[in-house]
């Protein structure tokens, strides 16, 4: 079973069942949530501001204002549970990836773009689409054939329009060519997609795109620098790291480096949306990557990273939405709060 690949990025999210942003939906919380509190003992709880943008010089993504994290702020401000309240805003007031779903790519993805342009920053996309994801396992699904995908990778690039994003290009997709766990006869026309997709992307004046290449733990530059290649990634922005992985800040910086040597210089971000304890070692191997205990956030997402390389830390797995049914979680990508407050009270 694939699953002791304890390396493995394991993505694995439900992705059919994530809620999506609207533009009237978007822009309609941002102002209730901007909203004036009242006066004397602090004001009505319901209509004080949960989380607001981060300094668009070190942090220049768009914290979503009705994301998981900020709805969770709210519920446990009015319930009067301030210590609860303070935990999850760790998470809520950092912007987290939007992961875009089948359905209504172009509708789903202008509405995040354009609330993101209201409150003058990027948008920060994922996409998880590509046909036979995940080998069939885990997070099965994606798009029906190329042709689907093709279809709807068009709609996410009209959603983007000229308005400023930055897309995460399908997570594990390379990798599972490399590591044999893609069957031969869909390897083509996977390279084929990914190398259509940088180009399609790259057509929208004002978006960045990074093509997925695993986590430390899981290939070696060596194993993925031709594959990268063939896929691309001379015309992509560059390669992400670590997504919705545990490997360190550092590792994943050293590791990227070593691969970024190989195809040109190209420089990557790194997911450090969970990483700040570090992988997990205890427990059963093929499951140190669902739900770990005792993990915590990472570097708070900036593009101040301190390394020509490194173009960002980024949130691209939200933290606090479960990797499965494993540990007492609910289904991938349900938001659990319990989990949410070990990570943010773990973090120092």
């Amino acid at each position: 079973m694939y699953g002791s690949y304890t390396g493995r990025s394991r993505t694995r999210r439900r992705v059919a069942g994530l809620r999506t942003t609207g533009t009237a939906a978007a822009l309609g919380a941002a102002l209730l949530l901007a909203g004036c509190s009242g006066g004397g003992d602090g004001g009505d709880r319901k209509s004080a501001p949960t989380v607001e943008q981060q300094p668009k010089d070190k942090d220049p993504y768009w914290v979503n204002p009705d994301g998981n994290a900020a709805r969770q702020v709210a519920a446990y401000t009015e319930d009067g549970d301030d210590e609860k309240a303070a935990l999850i805003r760790k998470i809520a007031q950092q912007p987290v990836g939007e992961w875009v779903t089948p359905d209504n790519p172009e509708s789903q993805v202008r509405g995040i773009t354009e609330a993101a342009a209201a409150a003058d920053r990027d948008a920060l996309l994922v996409l998880y689409n590509i046909p036979h994801r995940d080998c069939g396992q885990f997070s099965k699904g994606g798009a029906a054939d190329g042709n689907a995908y093709r279809s709807w990778l068009d709609g996410v690039a009209k959603g983007i329009g000229d308005r400023s994003a930055t897309v995460i290009l399908e997570p594990d997709a390379l990798l599972h060519l490399v590591d044999g766990c893609t069957p031969q006869e869909f390897h083509e026309e996977r390279y084929d997609l990914l190398k259509g997709a940088i180009q399609r992307l790259k057509q929208q004046p004002a978006t960045k795109v990074y093509l997925d290449a695993g986590n430390a733990g899981w290939q070696s530059p060596d194993a993925l620098f031709q594959p990268l290649q063939r896929a691309g990634i001379a015309e992509a922005d560059g390669f992400s790291l670590n997504v919705s992985n545990f490997q360190t800040t550092a590792v994943s910086t050293e590791f990227g480096k070593k691969l970024s040597e190989k195809i040109g210089n190209k420089p990557f971000v790194i997911d450090t949306s969970r990483n700040g304890n570090g992988p997990y070692t205890g427990g059963d191997p093929a499951e140190s990557w669902c739900n770990p205990p005792g993990r915590a956030l990472g570097e708070v997402p900036t593009t101040r990273t301190g390394d020509e390389l490194v173009d960002a830390y980024l949130w691209i797995k939200r933290p606090g939405e479960s990797d499965g049914d494993c540990k007492g979680g609910p289904k991938a990508g349900d938001w659990w709060p319990e989990y949410a407050l070990g990570l943010a009270g773990a973090t120092k």
